[in-house]
């Protein structure tokens, strides 16, 4: 068995734009390129899982253009991408067609060396290859590239019932093609937990199947944090228990933890601490899209908040 074959969000990768699940506006205007039978520069923008990556393939097949993908987190080398992007850009297609460079992750590139060198790349070859860049944070990918690319973000938040909606069809078909029994509710609770990060519920309930059901004994894995809990302890001091707090809900959502604490500083600390606190919340947020281990982010976060801020 291949790890494509083993990884639902592989073996379940939509191939078709049709079959990804976007905002009508954003999934529209895929189409009319595939219409069009060619595709500009491209920047795709937007958070952890919402299927840029998929997207950029699905237009790459269904345009039968040859296409190869490299991870910018990965294989950030100036070195390296310039010897694989100009092997593979300089010569002819295959399929006699286009041929598209993915450069997955893009906002890992060097600012100061790889992504300038991309700039000419996209100028040396503009002839016979575009490039597709994926990002979380468009702020991070510099303004020359900005201007050479169609930048679209994949914003969902005012189509969330509707999409959610459509994912937990797909899900159900996907638990049901597996043999694994499933409780709707409970595989709802999942979606909404981890909305619109796609590639984690399917992760999450991969995970979850090994049971050979999805019931509610899973709730107990997913149940909200307890944050009266962890203010107690940041207010006593008690960094043991700070700790164990992090481990037991390290698999909650990072963005979700840190809005949580945001949520309850102005309950439980003193009104001139909170600037403080949102300086410190802020700081380790923006660590954790970067970071190798989210446990030391979020216990370096709390240990800050618990030694440099009072509460009530």
């Amino acid at each position: 068995m291949t790890r494509e074959t083993f990884l639902w969000v592989e073996k379940y990768r939509p191939r078709k734009i049709t079959d990804c699940i976007l905002p009508e506006s954003i999934k529209n205007t895929f189409l009319e390129f595939i219409g069009q039978k060619e595709i500009p520069n491209l920047l795709l923008a937007g958070g952890s899982g919402v299927g840029k990556t998929t997207v950029a393939r699905a237009v790459c097949e269904e345009l039968h253009a040859d296409y190869i993908l490299i991870n910018g987190s990965e294989e950030s080398g100036i070195d390296v991408l310039r010897n694989k992007i100009k092997t593979f850009a300089s010569t002819v297609s295959l399929q006699g067609g286009r041929k598209v460079v993915i450069l997955d992750e893009a906002d890992y590139l060097n600012p100061q060396s790889t992504q300038p060198a991309l700039r000419g790349f996209i100028e040396e070859f503009h002839k016979n290859c575009r490039f597709i860049f994926t990002c979380n944070f468009k702020n991070r990918i510099i303004e020359p590239l900005h201007s050479r690319c169609a930048v679209i973000e994949f914003k969902i938040n005012g189509n969330k019932a509707i999409l959610a909606s459509q994912f937990m069809t797909r899900v159900e078909d996907i638990l049901k093609s597996e043999g694994i029994g499933f409780e709707e509710p409970v595989v709802a609770e999942l979606i909404m937990k981890h909305f619109p990060d796609w590639r984690r519920v399917l992760n999450e309930l991969q995970r979850y199947s090994v049971s050979g059901t999805i019931d509610s004994g899973v709730l107990v894995n997913i149940a909200e944090v307890n944050m009266k809990e962890l203010m107690t302890h940041l207010k006593n001091k008690e960094f043991s228990k700070v700790r164990k707090w992090v481990v037991d809900n390290i698999d909650n959502d990072p963005v979700k933890v840190f809005r949580k604490i945001y949520e309850k500083l102005y309950e439980f600390m003193e009104p001139s601490s909170i600037p403080a606190a949102v300086l410190v919340l802020g700081k380790y947020q923006y660590y954790s899209a970067f970071v190798a281990d989210p446990e030391v982010n979020l216990l370096a976060c709390l240990t800050e908040i618990m030694t440099e801020c009072q509460f009530k």
